[in-house]
């Protein structure tokens, strides 16, 4: 015994060194709350490190806390702090420039809206569910209100992590939410208590046939088998490549993969920028109502939005027939978590303040809004963002990046290359491992709540119950120079139509009886 006292206090400085960095290593790999640490022993730390001097380095040396793109600090900042229920708040006033262009005035009422002790939201402060009904006008057989006016949107299995995927649809079930599966097909990391939403785009992932064409049996099939997909979606283009289609790589694909999506292992797999069960609009409305009556479930089409003319062949045929889908999901210009090239990420498709105002007009002018659920889906995971989106005629919202965020996501722009550091859009099962599951399911559950509350309080401040309130008159805009802030009714020149609201407790009282 003391031979070996001997030895350990005879050992030189850089041997205890080395003992504890392999020490910190072995905490590093074995603790399972931060995934960074996990997947980068020792050297995760730094990162940690900076992102904590991350202000004072972006203050004196690169940028301010406002400039970064797609999300700048401030708003990754409150995320984060949100998914981890911890102060979210800003103190001193705020450091965004309030007169710049494109900024967004929400116009408080002189009194709040006032909720008394019985009120759902004093009860329960997270308590918002979409005003209208998915399917209801269509008179589908299982129509759909969704109880929370902020979704998970549209990211695939394959894209998106197995775990990461499970995170997503636990977190969910927890805020009473639903989830979008994505085009890559129902995944079983999607069936874990939450409602989904199932998408499919030009390659019919997961109800396809032998030779990639749509297969309404097997999408049957499909619902049949898994009761918690509650409404379609028909992919027509995304904001990232719109009119693009996408290559699978063959070494991208699993055993699990090629199940779950219908392919052949190890061969790439084309996602055409055409689809093959119809090629003109009238084909289109056609499959929305053989589906919907074959399923029973709402239909939906999502989209980015540039030219209108088919747009409103659309909307002229729905008006004469009296059928269309039950939901649009308008996708903005910006691009999300799908990869793309510069050309199409930058230049193809509108903004989502442009492309949806304009849609909107077109579906008003041919009074068709009140049958139709509008989603949002382009950076509007903020309370104030969603507000305006509010205003101007959408009924709830889809989230994509802030929903990776709030589990993980260190924006570190890398999607494309298989190597996200935070496990998220990856396969890789090392990166995969740091992801604590219940912890970040936890975190998306409660990102979603604290968004669900502010955006009470904030509809509250403007004097009404609901978002489904707000009018295009409570939102202002920095415009130009010569009319620095304009209400967006004249901004983007139309009037909302008025969504049908009787209140909070009537919202209550309905949600869990088919939305009827």
């Amino acid at each position: 015994m003391e031979t070996v006292l001997h030895f350990i206090t005879q050992l030189p400085w850089w041997a205890w060194l080395i003992i504890a960095l392999i020490s910190i290593a072995i905490r590093d790999i074995l603790q399972p709350k931060h995934t960074i640490s996990h997947n980068f022993p020792i050297l995760g730390h730094f990162r940690y490190i900076l992102e904590h001097i991350g202000p004072e380095l972006r203050q004196y040396l690169v940028a301010n806390n406002r400039e970064e793109l797609p999300f700048n600090r401030i708003e990754r900042g409150w995320i984060y702090a949100s998914a981890k229920k911890e102060n979210n708040y800003e103190g001193f006033g705020t450091d965004r420039d309030i007169h710049a262009y494109h900024h967004v005035f929400i116009n408080n009422a002189m009194m709040p809206y006032k909720i008394n002790a019985s009120h759902p939201n004093a009860i329960d402060p997270y308590f918002l569910p979409c005003a209208k009904v998915i399917g209801a006008f269509n008179k589908r057989k299982k129509p759909y209100r969704p109880a929370s006016v902020i979704n998970v949107s549209a990211m695939s299995f394959g894209s998106l992590s197995a775990k990461a995927i499970e995170s997503l649809n636990k977190g969910v079930k927890i805020a009473n939410a639903y989830h979008n599966t994505g085009e890559g097909g129902l995944s079983p990391y999607h069936s874990n208590g939450g409602d989904v939403v199932f998408h499919f785009g030009t390659g019919y992932f997961g109800v396809r046939n032998e030779d990639g064409t749509f297969s309404l049996e097997k999408l049957i099939k499909l619902v049949e088998n898994n009761p918690f997909i509650k409404a379609i979606e028909i992919k027509l283009s995304q904001g990232a490549k719109p009119g693009k289609g996408g290559v699978l790589p063959g070494s991208k694909i699993t055993e699990e993969l090629a199940q779950i999506r219908g392919v052949e292992i190890g061969k790439d797999v084309l996602s055409p920028p055409n689809h093959s069960a119809f090629s003109n609009v009238s084909e289109l409305l056609e499959l929305i109502e053989t589906i919907a009556d074959a399923t029973g479930l709402p239909v939906g089409i999502k989209a980015a939005i540039g030219k209108l003319d088919q747009w409103e062949e659309l909307a002229d045929i729905m008006t004469k027939t009296g059928k269309g889908p039950d939901f649009i999901t308008v996708d903005g210009g910006e691009g999300g978590t799908g990869a793309a090239p510069p050309s199409f990420a930058d230049h193809v498709s509108l903004p989502w303040v442009y492309g949806f105002s304009s849609l909107y007009k077109l579906f008003q002018s041919k009074k068709l809004t009140e049958r139709i659920v509008f989603i949002g889906s382009g950076k509007l995971g903020f309370p104030a963002k969603a507000a305006m989106a509010f205003a101007m005629g959408v009924d709830c919202i889809n989230v994509a990046r802030e929903a990776m965020m709030s589990i993980g996501c260190i924006q570190a722009q890398v999607c494309h290359t298989n190597r996200c550091p935070a496990g998220i859009a990856t396969q890789n099962k090392w990166l995969q491992n740091g992801i604590n599951i219940p912890l970040k399911s936890e975190r998306l559950a409660q990102y979603f709540k604290t968004f669900k509350k502010e955006f009470i309080e904030l509809t509250h401040a403007a004097g009404y119950e609901h978002p489904a309130q707000f009018t295009m008159q409570d939102i202002q805009i920095n415009v130009d120079d010569h009319n620095l802030s304009r209400k967006i009714n004249n901004t983007y020149n139309y009037e909302k139509t008025p969504v049908p609201f009787n209140g909070m407790e009537k919202l209550k009282n309905c949600l869990f009886l088919g939305g009827k």
